[in-house]
Formats: structure tokens, C-alpha cells, sequence
């Protein structure tokens, strides 16, 4: 899916310049668009607006630096997905130091109107990002592991365990 969010050139020469009217019209023109992105990446809605933040926190600090190389968009897709990702590993290491406190998680039923969100949303953080990152944005196994820091192949198999997960989980969900 390829979003198509044109801005005039003269706006992000003036959001360069520190107008703010500029700013805000820039932040308008995505806003959701980036919380869409982070959402599907992020589990809960309160990250995805703390992560939209950021997002425009961090353009704000660097539109500077914006050459006007490939579309705006981009640009900002790449910060925001970024961003989410960094909160993935954040709460994972949360997650992980808290183990020793939690004793288990109960197991999951999977009811027979499984559909393909809700399977989805069963998946790990890190899982999500990548089909996400993958399957819907068209980022390429290349460009996720460079954003993650982790390798390609990494980022083919947790693609690969995550629609082999799917598949279990709509199958499951079609005979229960």
C-alpha cells in the first residue's frame, strides 16, 4: 500500500525555515498516516500517540536536514516506524526484567471468529513490525534489519514464524 501524501514544496521550505504555521501544517498533512503506521506495529493505542509525538518531535528537531531526496513521506514513515521500534525493544527488555515477577501468562483461546486482525494482534510486537514493515509497507528484509539492528535473516524468519503463527491461528480458528 502506497500512500500518496504530497505536500507543496514551498511548505517544507518554510517548516525548514522554523515557521511554525508550516510546522503544524505538516503535522496535520501526516498525522494519520503515522499513527496508522505505529498502531499496527504498537499493541496499545496510547504508545501509537506517545510514538506520534515523537515522531513530530524528532521532524520538528531535523526537518533542517530533509534534502528533498524521494518524498517527504518517506522520510517521516522511516522516523516513525524508528521510533515504534524502539519502543518495541524498550518494552521488551521491561518485559524481560519483570519475568522473575510474573508467573505465566494463561493460555490463549482462540475462538471460532478468528479473523486475520485479530490473529494479528496475538502476535508479538517484534512479529508485527516485521509483517507490517514487510507485507504492508514494502519494506524489504534489507531495511528492517538495518532499522531493528538485527540481521536479514532475522527479519525472514521471524516473517516466516509469524505467517506460519497466522496460519495456525485462522485454521484453528475456522474448525473450532
Amino acid at each position: 500500500m502506497t500512500v500518496s501524501l504530497a505536500v507543496p514544496d514551498v511548505l517544507v521550505a518554510r517548516a525548514q525555515a522554523g515557521d511554525e504555521a508550516a510546522l503544524e501544517a505538516l503535522f496535520r498533512a501526516f498525522e494519520t498516516p503515522v499513527y496508522n503506521l505505529v498502531r499496527r506495529m504498537l499493541r496499545r493505542p496510547e504508545d501509537a500517540e506517545d510514538v506520534l509525538q515523537e515522531t513530530f518531535l524528532e521532524v520538528v528537531r531535523n526537518i533542517k536536514q530533509y534534502r528533498g531526496e524521494g518524498h517527504l513521506w518517506g522520510w517521516i514513515r522511516r522516523i516513525a516506524s524508528t521510533k515504534a521500534l524502539m519502543r518495541i525493544r524498550r518494552d521488551q527488555v521491561r518485559q524481560t526484567e519483570s519475568l522473575d515477577e510474573e508467573p505465566g501468562k494463561p493460555g490463549m483461546h482462540i475462538g471460532a471468529n478468528l479473523d486475520l486482525e485479530r490473529a494479528f494482534e496475538r502476535l508479538s510486537e517484534t512479529s508485527r513490525a516485521v509483517v507490517w514493515l514487510h507485507d504492508v509497507e514494502g519494506y524489504t528484509h534489507e531495511e528492517i534489519a538495518e532499522q531493528m539492528g538485527k540481521s536479514v535473516s532475522f527479519s525472514k524468519s521471524q516473517l516466516a514464524r509469524a505467517h506460519a503463527r497466522l496460519r495456525r491461528m485462522l485454521d484453528e480458528g475456522a474448525h473450532a
